[in-house]
């Protein structure tokens, strides 16, 4: 529910940039804010916001989420809505080209389906309202949980978080959850520049709405006309927490269980099951994809005037798959990865996993008219899911494209960047383009160098290794948060791995946590491999965007493009073949490439990312300086997987620690030990009783009493009625009180 997505300061609720040049503590505003602030909190709590842009000369810049519940194809005024040839009528319209259309900017559509499903949004919205500010700026964001029976927190995907990591918005982790009617402020610097996104990082609520675009412009001259593209995929029966438990539990429909979708390598997705694919928070559900045959639901249009180039930014919000996006008889050069300049690179698609982000840049120089903006899965057999946009040029009709995608031939090749695997089948003329074989575009950021005595490696393996059961685990520890807020209260956490028995072949569950020195130069081999590798995953690095030195991809046949073996650098070890190891204690097969030595390596030019996909069968060779103290989870983005415990924390620098806001909120478990119990019953015994003589005393007072006041009230009666006798005035109807409703029956 957004409106078009050209991001102007048409359709945006600006602060004044003035208003805010005041001292700020986290949890009380100054007072000559305090009432603007409260009037935004209102404002929000009753009206769908569509965004946010900070004024570029503010140096404050100040919004709101209110985080509640909502419904599908839903609001207040027509209770329930229907699609119909792209628009939305109201429930009970049977005619409806005799009737006006509900605007579709007020209903959260979804894919069109008419069962409602409940949401959990920022604002009423899917996506939550678009925040755009500048690089540099300090951003302050009030979050009030409206939820009646759940936590939230915001975590504020791909910003780093230099100096504030208390502000990076993961529960247990940064912070204590907000609780319910809670709201806790979140102020932290717009920095780096570029592409990103807000979401929940409680449970599955990302799953089910609660997320939005985060955008830091640099402070340059003219920049591009820019859309904001969110795609993700959908299921339109059941919200994130029963997807997490049907993906542990098996998905049964009509007596037989659901088969897992399988990739074009051979690899198979996660138990998701996804009807259809979102763009913007719209899409429609298809009964037939053979055929055509959908529920005509109302889609996304961007518009764009002919003969200029607009930058699109593409967020993949979603929560497994991956969509291959294009646009008809357009090419797209791609500028951007997770808020990174890369170099040019003209294609006819992108891949694109959940948590990245690619900008793209487009000219419209086509005629005019009304061009399809597809997402497409990479899902094989046995279905696929689809996400639809349009592109309208100005003064084109308002009706659906009839364009189709581009051919793929042999004279004219179709170029993918980002493939999780190596070829598409020989035959569908596809190249691919790696995205270790990107290259930046900055002038002066090459890698962090190997320094003795200051350098460090950890082989990290993201699957699911098990004989009997496969959690989601790295280095088969599956993650287990602890009951306190790890930045704010270490000295309390009690579930680390210290004492917990993990070995080479078996899985394990505790918080597990990598301790980082500051200022050393940290490689990481990022692995997914072994008896549990799975499809490709999508890691995510808090605190850090991560420097891209080298992929290593599994083996593939160049016909197919099917799977055939893992990749042979990594020896996984384990005492047994690679394809029974767990992986949990993997090294170089090739013990002379330790120490930073691996041939291959792009260290003067490397592509920068904060999320990145980890092949099956193959692994990632990243960078970080270890230079940002905090407490940092590094995790796989497909919900699924971060849920069941694909996870694990960089504990880094951490006497470097800044120190964490006056009252910030703690949280843990309290538990009454025996003696206590003891103490507290005694003390009930002593102090809620009275001796029997101090009883008889009190009562006798008060019956007493009682009686002087009932005294007094026949005496006032018996003049009262003399005087009505006197004066004959009627009082049997004198009384004008209201009646208290709440105490009606």
């Amino acid at each position: 529910m957004r409106k078009s997505s050209i991001t102007k300061k048409v359709s945006t609720f600006i602060l004044d940039g003035n208003c805010c040049n005041v001292p700020f503590s986290y949890m009380a505003q100054a007072k000559n804010i305090a009432m603007l602030s409260s009037t935004l909190l209102l404002f929000l709590l009753v009206s769908p916001v569509i965004g946010y842009t900070c004024e570029k000369t503010a140096k404050i810049c100040e919004t709101s989420l209110s985080i509640g519940h909502y419904l599908t194809m839903f609001n207040r005024d027509t209770l329930a809505v229907y699609p119909k040839q792209g628009k939305l009528y109201k429930y009970d319209v049977t005619n409806t080209s005799n009737a006006d259309p509900v605007p579709k900017e007020d209903i959260i559509s979804g894919d069109g389906w008419e069962v409602r499903k409940l949401l959990v949004v920022a604002n009423q919205s899917l996506p939550g309202p678009d925040i755009i500010v500048y690089e540099g700026q300090t951003v302050i964001i009030h979050v009030k949980n409206h939820l009646h029976s759940d936590t939230v927190t915001v975590h504020w995907h791909g910003l780093h978080q230099s100096g504030t990591p208390f502000m990076d918005g993961v529960p247990f982790v940064s912070q204590c959850p907000i609780e319910s009617g809670q709201t806790f402020t979140y102020k932290f610097k717009a920095y780096p520049p570029g592409t990103f996104w807000y979401h929940s990082h409680v449970g599955s609520q990302r799953v089910d709405g609660l997320l939005g675009a985060f955008v830091v412009r640099k402070n340059e001259p003219d920049p591009l006309p820019e859309h904001i593209m969110q795609i993700q995929d959908w299921n339109h029966d059941w919200g994130g927490d029963m997807g997490y438990q049907l993906m542990v539990n098996r998905i049964i429909e009509n007596r037989t269980k659901y088969t897992p979708s399988q990739s074009l390598d051979g690899s198979f997705f996660s138990l998701f099951k996804a009807q259809s694919g979102l763009i913007n928070g719209r899409g429609r559900f298809y009964s037939d994809l053979e055929s055509g045959t959908h529920n005509e639901a109302p889609l996304e249009v961007f518009n764009v005037k002919q003969n200029t180039s607009y930058r699109f930014r593409v967020i993949s919000v979603g929560a497994l798959f991956p969509f291959r996006v294009s646009v008809d008889n357009h090419m797209l050069s791609v500028i951007e990865s997770d808020g990174y300049p890369i170099r040019p690179t003209l294609v006819e698609s992108f891949v694109i996993n959940p948590g990245e982000r690619f900008d793209f840049v487009i000219n419209a120089n086509q005629s005019i008219g009304n061009y399809w903006i597809r997402g497409k899965t990479l899902e094989v057999t046995p279905r696929y899911t689809i996400a639809e946009a349009i592109l309208r040029y100005d003064d084109a009709p308002d009706v659906e494209p009839t364009t189709a995608r581009k051919v793929c031939t042999e004279q004219d090749k179709c170029v993918v960047i980002n493939c999780p695997f190596t070829y598409f089948p020989k035959n569908e003329f596809t190249e691919c383009i790696r995205f270790d074989q990107l290259r930046s575009s900055a002038s002066n950021d090459p890698a962090p160098p190997v320094v003795d005595g200051k350098f460090k490696e950890y082989f990290l393996n993201y699957a699911f290794p098990g004989v009997t059961s496969f959690p989601s685990s790295v280095n088969g520890i599956a993650m287990e948060f602890p009951p306190v807020s790890g930045v704010s209260q270490p000295q309390q956490i009690t579930t680390g791995c210290k004492h917990v028995h993990c070995e080479d072949q078996k899985h394990c569950k505790c918080t597990n946590a990598l301790s980082l020195n500051h200022g050393d130069t940290v490689q990481m081999v990022l692995l997914n491999m072994g008896v549990g590798r799975g499809w490709a995953h999508p890691v995510h690095m808090h605190g850090h965007s991560f420097y891209v030195l080298k992929m290593g991809y599994a083996e593939y046949n160049e016909t197919t493009g099917k799977f055939i073996a893992q990749n042979s650098d990594i020896d996984c070890r384990g005492g047994v073949p690679i394809q029974k190891s767990f992986c949990n204690n993997a090294s170089w097969s090739n013990q002379t490439w330790l120490n930073g030595n691996v041939p291959g390596l792009e260290l003067q030019n490397p592509p920068r990312k904060d999320t990145l996909i980890i092949p099956s069968g193959g692994y990632a060779v990243i960078r970080i300086r270890a230079d940002n103290p905090g407490l940092w989870i590094m995790h796989c983005h497909i919900e699924l997987h971060a849920s069941d415990g694909m996870a694990m924390l960089l504990n880094e620098s951490f006497s470097y620690l800044p120190k964490t806001p006056k009252h910030f909120p703690t949280c843990g478990d309290f538990k009454i030990e025996d003696e206590e119990k003891f103490s507290v019953i005694a003390d009930v015994k002593i102090h809620d009783t009275i001796p029997m003589q101090q009883f008889y005393i009190t009562v006798g007072v008060m019956v007493a009493v009682i009686l002087i006041q009932l005294l007094i009230i026949i005496i006032n009666l018996r003049n009262s009625h003399r005087k009505s006798s006197l004066f004959k005035i009627d009082n049997t109807h004198s009384s004008n009180a209201k009646t208290n409703q709440a105490f009606t029956p």
